[in-house]
Order: structure tokens, then C-alpha cells, then sequence
């Protein structure tokens, strides 16, 4: 994980002006990947004591248009945010518990950009969703579905 010098120069890399919640929110998106906005809160919270939603959704919202968070929406989810950008990746949500883990592209690069046909769209981006039952519920949870 980056140290505080280097979300600071991050922060500044992108024009964006190095303050408490923004340094904060940015360490808590690194060490808590695919978090809620309400966790993010609770540890932003917790490093700077009183800060608003508010706040924080607006720090979310510029740390994601400067590109340094992407914002994921897993079906059934609320928004999550996660420091890994850039490189097209997909995800693994449990059905079970909701978890979240990075899948890589199946070759090792993007190749679900080159859709079969783009219907005149310049595809930029693609989310792929894998959904099944992560290791701890798989042993504790029956499956919704046959065998």
C-alpha cells in the first residue's frame, strides 16, 4: 500500500488539491478494497474523526473522475470502491455473503473490448461479473442450484 507521501503526490498528479479527507478517503479506499461507502465513512471517521457523508461522496466522486478509484456497481450492490485502475479487471461476487474478489482477464489482457458487434458505440470499458459461492460459504452453504 502507498504511504502518506504518495497519495499525497498522487492526489497532486492529478491536479487535485492534497487535503485530510482526501488523503484519508484514498488510504482507506487502498486498504479496503471493494468497500461500501458507509465503511469507507466508518474508517475515514476513525482517522479523522468528525466528517460528513457528504463529504466523503464528494471526495469518492473526485477520486473517481480523476481516475484514481473506480466506482463498481455488482448487481444487487450497493456501489463499491476499489484502488485497482486501468486494467480492465473483473470480479467474483459470493452470492452467499456478497464478498468481492479481482478476476483477471482470462487471456491477460482486455479482450472483451472487441465486442461482437458495438452497435456504432466506442467501447472503452467492459464489466464482467462472475457470481458463485466463495470458499467459506461453499463449505457452509447449499448451493441454490443443482450440483
Amino acid at each position: 500500500m502507498p504511504t502518506a507521501p504518495e497519495f499525497r503526490q498522487m492526489l497532486r498528479d492529478v491536479s487535485l488539491r492534497v487535503t485530510g479527507p482526501r488523503v484519508a478517503v484514498l488510504t482507506a479506499v487502498h486498504g479496503n478494497p471493494h468497500a461500501d461507502t458507509d465503511s469507507i465513512i466508518g474508517v475515514v471517521r476513525g482517522e479523522l474523526g468528525a466528517v460528513s457523508h457528504q463529504a466523503v461522496y464528494d471526495v469518492l466522486r473526485a477520486l473517481t473522475a480523476a481516475g484514481l478509484v473506480r466506482r463498481i456497481e455488482p448487481p444487487g450492490s450497493v456501489a463499491r470502491y476499489e484502488a485497482r485502475v486501468g486494467d480492465n479487471h473483473h470480479h467474483v461476487v459470493c452470492r452467499s455473503c456478497g464478498a468481492i474478489a479481482d478476476v483477471d482477464c482470462a487471456v491477460g489482457f482486455a479482450p472483451c473490448l472487441t465486442a461482437s458487434d458495438a452497435h456504432g458505440f466506442t467501447i472503452d470499458e467492459a464489466e464482467v461479473v462472475y457470481r458463485g459461492l466463495c470458499p467459506r460459504c461453499s463449505t457452509t452453504t447449499t448451493p441454490p442450484f443443482p450440483s
